[in-house]
């Protein structure tokens, strides 16, 4: 295996976009819409729009990044352009640990659905799964693995399959679900039941933000893309667009859909009665052939995105060796096909790694979630650390108004990691200087700060560190910005 390979520049804009839709429309969608309607009730709409507002505005300031530093891994090393290696370092190991955890969240996703139909995949009573159920989760980690293998090519094209198909699927959801419209269902019960506070906890713990995570395997791959000056940020608008969209529709659908002789006793046992949400839904309302697409989807749709994380998350190893804090063996990339094929076998133990303790899918993505957030929320640091620093670098898309636009995202970021709850936030090692204001508040605290006073705090904690960290980037003399990968 050679170090002197180099990446091949062969993703167009309709491969990008994919990748980018292909990663959001993975399981989040086939479990989220009972939990969001559990927690925030008829409001929870509002949930999916702040949640895509918020991904859509990290998305924006991602393009000026992605568009002026085009490299692999991009999502680890601006930090380290901006910042330093010990920024670096502590971006790149909570990077690592999500993505090739998603590869994982997504194989457990897809047996839980199938299981469905091979009850034997999954232990009665629980979502644990079978040494059966396991062994097919290892099979589709081991399909990834040698779609990843031979080119970028390969997997695109596989990508691009896979995702027509996942897109039809949810169509189709909405407009039968449309047909059994209850208007009824959005005031039986009241419109918020559970106040702002529920639209605000339904962006993590409903698994909003999880769904919406698609944007950095487009950066990840940033060395492959061809003009990647302008395909990054349409393919990254586009994206998120497209799925806030669909998204909206979809719990609309599912909120106006349900019998509403159901919602007698509230909308918190929604998420007990609809365990896997359009599956169930569609068997209650007679609609047979619905539910049988909603479960070949839903075994398809995850996989295909743990399909793109597998794909993804070698380019982020790659990324953090490239910066000097890991491995330098990780940095070799194979001369034929291009592919960091070191970095892909760590990618593939890692994510059998993660197979082992799971034991549903909703037990590790609040703790991905907010992973995953935080690492975006370095973004518009990094912008504003290197506006100062190097003012001349070329920027094909600069954010406009980003006086306000950067400490806005930043915050959004901040509270969203916040509104996963003191449980999932006590994992996130980067937020313990957020530790006081945090266990002080409502959000699984100890409440002497109720809401929205806890919000405010976090809010004004976020401003300070936004500003200090804007201002405290590498100076211009030390600045070093890489060429192109190899």
């Amino acid at each position: 295996m050679s170090g002197q390979g180099k990446f091949k520049k062969q993703l167009s804009l309709v491969d990008l976009t994919f990748i980018g839709l292909g990663a959001i429309f993975g399981s989040g969608w086939l479990f989220a819409a009972s939990h969001v309607s559990a927690i925030a009730g008829p409001a929870g709409i509002f949930s999916w729009l702040l949640g895509g507002f918020a991904v859509l505005l990290l998305g924006i300031v991602y393009c000026e990044l992605g568009a002026a530093l085009p490299r692999a891994g991009g999502v680890v090393r601006y930090p380290v352009f901006s910042h330093g290696p010990l920024l670096g370092y502590l971006m790149g190991f909570i990077t690592l640990i999500a993505f090739s955890s998603l590869v994982a969240i997504e194989v457990v996703a897809a047996r839980q659905y199938a299981a469905a139909w091979f009850p034997g995949l999954t232990h009665a009573g629980n979502s644990n799964p079978t040494i059966l159920g396991w062994l097919v989760q290892f099979a589709l980690l081991c399909l990834f693995f040698w779609l990843n293998y031979s080119s970028v090519k390969t997997f695109a094209k596989s990508n691009n399959l896979i995702s027509l198909f996942k897109f039809v699927v949810p169509l189709l959801v909405i407009g039968v679900l449309f047909s059994f419209f209850k208007p009824d269902n959005f005031h039986v019960q009241g419109f918020a039941p559970f106040g702002l506070s529920g639209i605000e906890m339904a962006v993590s713990a409903g698994g909003i933000i999880f769904a919406y995570l698609g944007l950095t395997p487009i950066i990840s791959v940033a060395s492959e893309v061809r003009n990647p000056q302008r395909t990054i940020p349409i393919a990254l608008i586009l994206s998120v667009l497209l799925s806030t969209l669909i998204y909206g529709l979809l719990q609309l659908a599912f909120l106006g859909s349900i019998p509403t002789d159901m919602l007698a006793n509230g909308w918190s046992s929604i998420s007990k009665e609809f365990s896997l949400p359009y599956r169930d839904i569609a068997l209650t309302l007679g609609v047979g052939w619905l539910a049988y697409l909603v479960v070949a989807d839903a075994v398809i749709s995850p996989s295909g995105c743990g399909n793109i994380y597998m794909n993804a998350t070698p380019r982020v190893v790659y990324g953090w060796a490239k910066t000097g804090t890991f491995f330098k063996i990780f940095t070799r990339i194979d001369e034929q096909s291009g592919i960091p094929r070191p970095a892909l076998w760590l990618t593939f133990g890692l994510s059998v790694f993660w197979t082992l303790p799971f034991p549903s899918w909703e037990a590790l993505i609040n703790v991905v979630s907010a992973a995953l957030v935080l690492s975006y929320a370095i973004a518009p640091i990094s912008v504003a650390a290197l506006r100062k620093s190097a003012p001349d670098l070329p920027r094909p898309f600069r954010v406009s108004g980003f006086g306000l636009l950067g400490p806005v995202s930043f915050v959004i970021a901040a509270l969203i990691v916040y509104w996963s709850g003191w449980g999932t936030v006590s994992w996130l090692l980067g937020l313990q200087i957020l530790m006081f204001v945090i266990y002080l508040g409502s959000f699984g605290g100890i409440g002497t700060l109720t809401h929205p006073y806890d919000t405010l705090a976090v809010t004004l904690m976020a401003l300070c560190i936004y500003y200090w960290g804007a201002n405290t980037g590498v100076p211009s003399s030390k600045l070093v910005l890489e060429g192109e990968d190899e």
